[in-house]
């Protein structure tokens, strides 16, 4: 195995979401910054290593990125076990989000979804509920796009199917989204 090949893999990845697409981050920068002035909030959902990215924006958002600022509502839907595992015992595991997102969420709040495969169960389910109840949707995914991006407004894939490069890439756009708020965050309360 050679060790440059990967990181060479995951220079090219970079690359490509740099160039083409900085303006959705941007906008999900955007449009999670608004949401959370206008007084919303956040959920976030994935599995395995995408369950972990959830955890690890939430923390980011309601203690801090790198600003100090009030504490801001993001709620990882994957860290309940007593609500995963009652879900998914009485009713099944592809409920364990769409659940959550019925009971907690509400028009003008965001679910963000991750899914390296783009193709979670749990994670569309939890989509079509947040469509039905009026939520902004956003996707993050590998280079799958027919399940996700039918259902969310803002869809962010990673151009390969490569699970490990993809979470790379995933933690690198979740960090600049967390970046961009900060930005906005600073510039709106000096």
């Amino acid at each position: 195995m050679d060790i440059n090949v990967i990181f060479d893999e995951t220079i090219f990845l970079l690359n490509k979401i740099k160039d083409k697409q900085l303006p959705k981050i941007s906008a999900v920068g955007h449009v999670i910054y608004k949401t959370f002035k206008e007084g919303g909030k956040l959920l976030i959902c994935g599995n395995g290593g995408s369950a972990a990215d959830a955890q690890h924006i939430a923390a980011e958002f309601i203690n801090r990125f790198r600003i100090e600022r009030k504490p801001l509502p993001a709620i990882a839907l994957t860290t309940d076990t007593s609500v995963l595992t009652s879900i998914s015992n009485d009713y099944s595991f592809y409920d364990v989000f769409s659940r959550q997102v019925e009971a907690l969420g509400k028009e003008g709040d965001i679910l963000w979804g991750i899914s390296t495969s783009g193709k979670s169960p749990n994670v569309i389910r939890a989509f079509e509920v947040a469509k039905s109840k009026g939520l902004v949707t956003i996707g993050l995914s590998g280079d799958f796009v027919d399940e996700m991006n039918r259902l969310c407004d803002y869809y962010i894939s990673v151009p390969s199917r490569n699970t490990p490069r993809i979470q790379e890439v995933h933690l690198l756009i979740e960090h600049v989204i967390c970046e961009i708020i900060d930005n906005l965050w600073r510039k709106d309360n000096v």
